[in-house]
């Protein structure tokens, strides 16, 4: 029988902060076990309860600046005044295994994603918040933000928002389950694409000898 197998695929997920991006990756990953995160690398320094090589990879100025000089980052970016990078080499390992790769980055990252030899493999989805008021209300129960980080956020949102036209799928996030339920079903559709089922055209050579 010809072997029938596929090519991972980048899933990303983009949003502003607060729109729930960082929950659904979380459900997505341990719902889904043919999907692996990407970690990033960045120079932000730990927060209470993140774990290094789970959450982040944690590095200094010096470090990140080796890693892009190497071109060890398919992408990188500066946001709130500390820098944030994808590994080239763990993706490109997860990807070449068949495996999904889930990348919780922005829309700059996605814009430096699109520019590489993997752009084929690109899908990309942006998660809106239902209205602003509610983005703004979600930021401050959090509880862990200063009024004027909160504030910095939400001016960086309206940026963040003005890019949704740049990615494959977008999302409103005004019931968390249903939105997780879109999500499943898009990475479905993504993975069944002709050009991602290697193996398929010897499959059909072979059904019509």
């Amino acid at each position: 029988m010809t072997d029938l197998h596929r090519r991972g695929l980048m899933f990303v997920l983009s949003s502003p902060s607060g729109a729930g991006k960082t929950t659904l990756s979380r459900r997505l990953l341990v719902d889904d076990p043919e999907i692996d995160i990407s970690v990033s690398a960045t120079t932000r320094p730990p927060r209470e309860g993140e774990i290094e090589g789970r959450d982040y990879r944690f590095v200094d100025d010096a470090a990140f600046d080796a890693l892009v000089a190497r071109d060890d980052l398919l992408e990188w970016a500066k946001v709130f005044g500390y820098r944030y990078g994808t590994p080239r080499g763990p993706v490109e390992a997860t990807l070449h295994a068949g495996r999904d790769v889930l990348f919780d980055i922005d829309w700059q990252g996605t814009q430096q994603l699109q520019q590489t030899d993997a752009a084929s493999d690109l899908v990309r989805v942006f998660i809106l918040p239902p209205t602003m008021a509610e983005l703004e209300r979600r930021l401050r129960g959090r509880g862990t933000d200063a009024p004027d980080v909160v504030a910095a956020r939400m001016q960086r949102a309206a940026t963040e928002i003005s890019h949704w036209g740049e990615y494959d799928y977008i999302l409103i996030n005004d019931d968390p389950d249903r939105c997780l339920g879109e999500l499943r079903a898009i990475l479905k559709a993504e993975r069944l694409r002709r050009k991602r089922q290697l193996g398929l055209a010897n499959f059909v050579r072979t059904m019509l000898a």
